[in-house]
């Protein structure tokens, strides 16, 4: 028997496959895409990464999932060590000031693949998948005011965040087109924390005048509202409505269902996966492209019409 074929007997004896890692190291590749997040334990997130995953399953690219706690140095320090271990880049960035964004330039300027995901960096040349913030929070201000609410507050995300600031300033800007105030004590920041939210519902609900509708700008901080209003016996939505932006996992079940805008998580990672495939491939240019997805909102319990004592704060009564 020749040796070739004694090599090829052992190979099917034995099951052999190439390995694509170090076929990958010969060429230059890692068949590896990092998709880095800025809160793992965020559903939103699993979500995404699911996106990504059902394009990338079908190979050749593994995924590395990273997590950098909404902290610019974290990202800064997971760029750094991951970008020469990675064909390329999903990221939702912690922040859309200029000066944490030079070192992504340098990578991109560099050769290596970036889409961005939910969070843009102004004025750089990334490509991403956006929802339509705006619309989501003009939807949720609307809703509320067709309810007759008009103490209205608000939990809003980091303001140097995309979500963040759309949201707040399309929610705010809707409500005074209406001629409904949204006064400082009203504007509590979440920061898209559980915890903080907790701590902003708890001092909204403590206020000579609380407010009869609060509007939580993403699922965690809807969460932390909820719990505060729960550890306070404040009942919803018969003396406080809420609406979140993005459902929570078991918001339908909740004893009052989330009222919520929605989006299709799992079509933006799929589409942000696909995006940055295109680049691996080279079949596209380097001019950036922007995909927005739109929103809905799922209308359900935990929002209710003002009656009219609501609006009088004598009337104001804690439901025990």
């Amino acid at each position: 028997m020749r040796s070739g074929d004694s090599i090829r007997t052992a190979i099917e004896e034995l099951g052999y496959h190439p390995s694509s890692v170090a076929q990958g190291l010969r060429l230059g590749v890692h068949y590896a895409i990092a998709v880095v997040v800025p809160d793992i334990t965020n559903p939103f997130f699993a979500e995404v990464v699911r996106g990504v995953e059902s394009i990338c399953r079908k190979g050749p690219y593994q995924i590395i999932l990273l997590n950098t706690d909404e902290s610019s140095r974290d990202e800064n320090e997971i760029l750094r060590d991951i970008v020469q271990r990675v064909d390329g880049i999903i990221l939702t960035p912690t922040t859309e000031r200029q000066s944490s964004a030079e070192q992504l330039q340098r990578y991109y300027d560099a050769g290596t693949p970036i889409v961005l995901v939910d969070r843009v960096i102004p004025g750089k040349d990334f490509d991403c998948v956006l929802v339509d913030n705006k619309r989501g929070a003009i939807l949720a201000a609307d809703h509320l005011v067709s309810l007759g609410h008009r103490r209205i507050a608000t939990i809003r995300g980091s303001m140097t965040t995309t979500p963040g600031r759309e949201r707040f300033e399309a929610f705010s800007e809707r409500l005074s087109d209406v001629g409904i105030d949204l006064p400082p004590e009203y504007c509590r920041d979440g920061d898209f924390r559980e915890s903080k939210a907790y701590q902003a519902t708890l001092e909204l609900m403590a206020l000579a005048t609380p407010p009869t509708a609060i509007f939580s700008a993403n699922n965690l901080m809807t969460a932390g509202a909820l719990k505060a209003l729960s550890a306070l016996r404040i009942r919803v939505p018969e003396t406080v409505s809420i609406i979140g932006f993005d459902d929570l996992h078991l918001g339908e079940l909740l004893a009052a269902p989330l009222t919520c805008v929605t989006r299709d998580a799992v079509r933006q990672g799929a589409l942000a996966a696909r995006m940055l495939l295109a680049q691996l491939d080279g079949n596209v240019e380097r001019n950036p492209r922007t995909i927005v997805l739109d929103v809905s909102l799922l209308k359900r319990a935990s929002c209710r019409k003002v009656r009219p004592s609501d609006e009088h704060d004598e009337a104001f009564e804690r439901s025990m």
